[in-house]
């Protein structure tokens, strides 16, 4: 293996331009020419390569979003787009691809491996959504973000007395919602993972009322449902003032924690690293602490699983 390249796909997450700077430069150490591919497949099939040296990727670690852009493509999910990709990847004689994105980035990549080109994942979407490892890149910074902005609603809503629900990202997964509302110490969290009980939202928020409190914080995940119907719902039963704040792609961009930036360089290197050593058809993990690789058949098969001891504790925690 002499040559290899990157892309980044999907939805963009805090901490793909670490992932990046990792895979360049733990690939030039052990003396890979490294190309980046922009704008995801979609670039793929269109060739556009860039060669990548160490000063391509000074300076990106700290910053948001990724360099080498990001885009979805309807084409590359036929199989003429992705022979058209294989051709572009064969003409460039390049040996190797490392895909950092999520599932459907990743179904992707198994589709080159199954053609015969060897390819590596890495983990990266605010949702951490994705099996075969704790965390995926991003997840940690959108977080982070999401209880910055409601420690700042929070102030509003004392204020005003007033109860705020923060419609909050994830897609079909309720971890955002569930770590950020545990951390800010919201009345309740809805996500999909578990039933949506209004009854037990308005008992919630009279038990406060009751016992003086004059302000509720409400997160709501966007794979139940839009939060001014959560809203609505609420001033109808209960004629408290409702205010709703959808916080959208703000949760994807900004500077990555430490958090991200950490595990984004490990598994940038553990990919290179995956590749010269002849495996393909994996992603790289992080489990219990410990970077993992599995394939990615073995990661589709398996649905991502919430940690709901973190939503008792919260339900416990809020009362």
């Amino acid at each position: 293996m002499k040559k290899v390249a990157v892309l980044t796909s999907g939805g963009d997450a805090p901490g793909m331009n670490p992932a990046i700077r990792a895979v360049v430069r733990r690939g030039i150490f052990q003396g890979l020419d490294v190309f980046g591919v922009q704008h995801g497949f979609e670039g793929l099939m269109k060739g556009n390569f860039i060669s990548m040296d160490l000063g391509s990727v000074g300076d990106i670690i700290h910053r948001g979003g990724t360099i080498l852009r990001s885009a979805r493509s309807e084409r590359f999910r036929t199989e003429e787009g992705q022979i058209e990709a294989l051709q572009k990847l064969n003409e460039a004689e390049i040996d190797g691809l490392i895909v950092i994105g999520g599932d459907g980035s990743f179904r992707g990549a198994e589709k080159l491996t199954e053609k015969g080109f060897p390819t590596i994942g890495i983990p990266g979407t605010i949702d951490n959504d994705i099996c075969g490892t704790d965390y995926t890149i991003g997840f940690d910074t959108a977080v982070n973000t999401v209880v910055e902005a409601i420690d700042k609603i929070r102030d509003t809503a004392s204020s005003h007395e007033r109860t705020y629900v923060i419609e909050v990202m994830g897609r079909d997964a309720g971890d955002i919602a569930l770590w950020s509302g545990l951390c800010v110490g919201a009345e309740s969290i809805i996500i999909p993972e578990e039933v949506c009980d209004m009854d037990d939202i308005v008992a919630r928020l009279e038990q406060g009322n009751k016992r003086g409190k004059k302000h509720s914080i409400i997160v709501v995940a966007e794979g139940v449902c839009r939060g001014d119907e959560i809203a609505k719902a609420i001033e109808q039963t209960t004629g408290l003032e409702t205010r709703v704040t959808v916080l959208g792609h703000l949760q994807r961009g900004g500077s990555p924690s430490a958090f991200d930036r950490m595990i984004a360089s490990q598994m940038g290197a553990k990919a290179i690293d995956l590749l010269l050593d002849g495996h393909k058809g994996v992603m790289v993990g992080l489990k219990g602490g410990n970077l993992i690789h599995s394939p990615f058949a073995e990661a589709a098969k398996v649905q991502h699983k919430l940690d709901m001891s973190l939503y008792h504790l919260a339900r416990s925690l809020s009362i």
